[in-house]
């Protein structure tokens, strides 16, 4: 598996089970992040919550050039599935202080370009104040010239794009808890 596959995880953080298999059968690929986050993991759920209002990534790339806050918006931890996150995903499902499940948003541009994804950020506690933050996201690309584009394409686009989210969240969550 190259690290477009498995960037940051072991072999045994990608046997685990992540909410997100349950949401798309039969995915053409599957792809894990992991990071080491020294925090609590209820610190780094707040976090993962702003994914409401923000992606966290590259902002002039994914949110119009907005910088995503740097200060926790308050009532953003309270959850409901349904909620749209980081304007291209709807919350499917969700553990406080555990994870946070997402679907692409069927119908939309999104969904035309990158197939029917999910994606789980999973928090698993380490020792007091530290856990380690795992992603996996499972895709069935769309058919065609589109999708074989996809296929190539994603692993390493996701790759850089969630590298950044996942250090941007990482440095924030720590501040907070520090």
């Amino acid at each position: 598996m190259s690290v477009a596959e498995t960037w940051g995880t072991d072999t045994v953080e990608r046997t685990l089970p992540f909410p997100c298999d349950r949401y798309v059968d039969q995915p053409d690929g599957v792809y894990f992040r992991g990071i080491t986050v020294h925090a609590s993991p209820a610190a780094l759920f707040r976090w993962l919550c702003q994914m409401r209002v923000a992606p966290y990534s590259y902002d002039w790339i994914d949110n119009g050039g907005r910088r995503s806050p740097r200060t926790l918006t308050p009532g953003m931890d309270a959850l409901a599935v349904g909620q749209s996150m980081m304007r291209i995903f709807t919350l499917v499902d969700f553990g406080r202080d555990r994870h946070v499940t997402l679907r692409i948003k069927h119908g939309t541009g999104a969904f035309r370009l990158f197939g029917d994804l999910a994606v789980t950020y999973l928090i698993l506690p380490q020792e007091p104040d530290s856990c380690r933050l795992l992603v996996k996201l499972v895709v069935r690309y769309p058919r065609g010239l589109r999708g074989a584009l996809m296929r190539w394409g994603l692993p390493w686009g996701d790759l850089l794009m969630m590298r950044c989210q996942l250090l941007n969240l990482k440095a924030l969550a720590e501040a907070v808890s520090s």
